[in-house]
């Protein structure tokens, strides 16, 4: 059952101490989802909309003591933990996310670069975060522990998602035997890209290949081959996928669950007359070479439709908040108004979008209200 942002979002935990409860947690939260969705990068344009957009607020909202001051909505977001906002905007995705069967689901890691707080020494945070390709959402994102990298997030975002039947694809990082596993666990596909942080699977994957598509021998080699060619912009590229279920040239190959196939993906570009050849390697679950090279091409979705738009669009790498848990809860409503801004069904950029989201408040409304 889809739930509203309201009712999503109520169930968050007020940090404060009743005696300086002003303005209901429920509020400013909703407040920052309105802003942020209509342009608002920081705390102080949170504010400025407020005041300028308080008789249409009124109509979803309480606000019984007015707009709240920018340095009252900084300190509230910063002392809400973010593991809470991440359940609450997991369960409002979760009731309007379609997931179809064999929906690619990409998982991957951005660094916000100016959340850094030389203060307290501290790094700039680094999100993992779940993009559905087909359905064009972000699904969760978990914050990666000080010391720590992506290994360790990855397992934790898995846990939180309902992802059956899905297709998970992840860089090199994430090609784990663990992580792998978790995925099984969820009753779910991997592509799970291979470099050299798994040095012998990658020797022995590059050298399988070469030798098979050398012999010239499909059936032998239980081979299976693609080909997709593109052209635009001046730019063509042939995009060769090979696929094939044989294993046993593999290091320990039961180490991995699941395990039923290698994948390579051969890209040849060629742009004003120069031509560049770039191979990736893969291990997965799948065993049809078509289904392989929609899901290995699909996972640069997150690059372009998540991560791309976060730094262009929502300035997230600008973005100078870096108290408390306030960056990661930032995060969230950025992810947040990607999602109702792509589900909205006009043609304009996300870009226009949120522009006439601070000048119209019939779009505004249709938008965060009323998808």
């Amino acid at each position: 059952m889809a739930l509203s942002l309201q009712e999503a979002f109520s169930s968050v935990e007020d940090p404060r101490v009743e005696r300086h409860k002003r303005h209901m947690l429920i509020d400013i939260i909703m407040l920052a989802i309105c802003a942020v969705i209509s342009g608002a990068d920081g705390w102080e344009a949170i504010e400025q909309f407020g005041k300028n957009k308080q008789d249409w607020l009124r109509k979803w909202i309480d606000l019984e003591n007015g707009i709240p001051s920018h340095d009252c909505i900084a300190r509230v977001i910063a002392r809400i933990p973010s593991a809470e906002m991440t359940d609450c905007f997991i369960a409002w995705v979760s009731g309007i996310a379609e997931l179809t069967q064999g929906e690619v689901v990409a998982i991957d890691g951005k660094t916000a670069r100016h959340s850094y707080n030389r203060k307290d020494k501290l790094g700039a945070i680094h999100m993992v975060s779940a993009w559905a390709n087909q359905a064009g959402m972000s699904l969760g994102q978990v914050k990666t522990e000080e010391k720590s990298n992506e290994i360790t997030a990855i397992p934790v975002l898995l846990d939180m998602l309902e992802i059956k039947g899905c297709i998970i694809t992840i860089d090199a990082m994430g090609c784990q035997t663990d992580i792998a596993e978790k995925i099984i666990e969820k009753q779910a596909d991997y592509v799970l890209a291979v470099k050299d942080n798994q040095k012998f699977l990658h020797e022995a994957i590059t050298d399988y290949f070469e030798v098979a598509i050398a012999a010239h021998n499909p059936e032998l080699c239980l081979l299976q081959h693609h080909t997709e060619t593109n052209a635009a912009h001046g730019r063509i590229e042939i995009r060769r996928c090979y696929l094939s279920t044989c294993l046993d040239t593999l290091p320990d190959a039961s180490r991995w669950k699941g395990l039923k196939s290698i994948g390579m993906v051969e890209s040849e570009r060629t742009v004003n007359g120069k031509t560049s050849i770039d191979r990736r390697h893969y291990i997965c679950t799948l065993k049809d070479v078509k289904s392989f090279a929609h899901a290995a091409r699909a996972h640069w979705g997150v690059e372009n439709s998540l991560h791309w738009v976060l730094d262009v669009t929502f300035r997230e790498d600008d973005s100078r908040i870096r108290t408390g848990y306030a960056p990661e809860n930032f995060t969230i409503f950025r992810q947040l108004g990607i999602n109702l801004l792509k589900k909205e069904s006009s043609k304009m950029s996300i870009k226009k979008k949120r522009f006439e989201a601070a000048l119209n408040d019939k779009f505004r409304e249709r938008v965060i209200f009323l998808a």
